[in-house]
């Protein structure tokens, strides 16, 4: 038996965790000093207020889970005496995972006979949700931990994440997209196109003006390097941006039909502290990232 595991800020909720029989783990961001876990700390992202408040000039910070806490969230598992199998988001987006691998370590000295094993998806938000939701697939057909790790060495790197961000202050301030220019992002109307490359982080790949352009250039990139997407989930994710979602969805299905699994969620709060509002993105199925 083992046991999978998913955090936040791959887009995992508590809702899509029971439905594909996840364990999740809460990564937290702080404002004004207090530190919050989501889902912990509440039972609901009220998203609209949350994206208000970054644009009335609210700056979120993010921060490392501590040993203790991944401790709290394995040793139960360990305990019922299930492996794991932790499917998490980017390790080059954090140093969170050091505490993670300290955590284990300690473990599984207690537990010599269970097994913990971890698939870095090289992605945040939908890109880690979509490998994870596949992952769980494979769970719910008999594939073992075993044979999950060895799918990953190739499969994470067949989901590519595109997406464009309104304004790029909050990714200026924490430092984690490469490739920005100095003025990119600071003239009115023109939206940075940023993906998450095979190493797991954040590039700036040009930019549009508008968001039609901005949108055009999304689906450009699912034409040129969508593989079989009408065999695996498509996921949207958006900044409190409905109404770029609800575009996009329109020129995929006038440009596919009806034929794709297109699901459309709220970017969770941690990732959305350092994208900001009004982001949107797109996750499928690819030739490559």
């Amino acid at each position: 038996m083992y046991t999978l595991f998913a955090d936040t800020d791959c887009d995992m909720t508590p809702k899509l965790a029971k439905e594909h029989g996840f364990k999740l783990i809460s990564m937290p961001y702080s404002i004004d000093g207090k530190t919050i876990y989501p889902y912990e700390d509440f039972e609901e992202f009220k998203s609209k207020e949350f994206y208000d408040m970054l644009r009335g000039g609210v700056t979120p910070t993010t921060s490392a889970i501590g040993i203790d806490k991944y401790k709290a969230y394995f040793e139960p598992e360990f305990a019922a005496g299930n492996d794991i199998l932790y499917v998490h988001f980017s390790k080059a987006m954090s140093m969170t995972f050091g505490n993670m691998d300290a955590a284990v370590k300690d473990l599984l000295e207690k537990y010599p006979d269970r097994k913990f094993y971890a698939i870095d998806t090289r992605c945040i938000s939908i890109g880690g949700l979509n490998i994870a939701l596949e992952i769980g697939d494979m769970r719910n057909e008999g594939k073992t931990a075993e044979q999950i790790v060895e799918w990953a060495k190739t499969g994470i790197y067949k989901f590519a994440t595109y997406y464009f961000a309104d304004d790029l202050k909050f990714f200026k301030r924490s430092g984690r997209v490469g490739g920005i220019t100095a003025t990119m992002g600071t003239l009115l109307g023109v939206r940075p196109i940023i993906y998450m490359n095979a190493d797991g982080k954040m590039v700036s790949i040009g930019k549009e003006r508008g968001r039609v352009k901005a949108l055009e250039r999304l689906l450009a990139y699912v034409d040129e390097l969508g593989e079989d997407i009408d065999k695996h989930r498509v996921f949207i994710a958006h900044a409190d941006s409905g109404d770029f979602a609800e575009e996009f969805i329109s020129m995929l299905t006038a440009k596919y039909g009806d034929k794709l699994d297109i699901h459309c969620l709220l970017l969770n709060p941690t990732a959305g502290s350092h994208c900001g509002p009004n982001s949107m993105g797109v996750c499928f199925h690819a030739k490559h990232r």
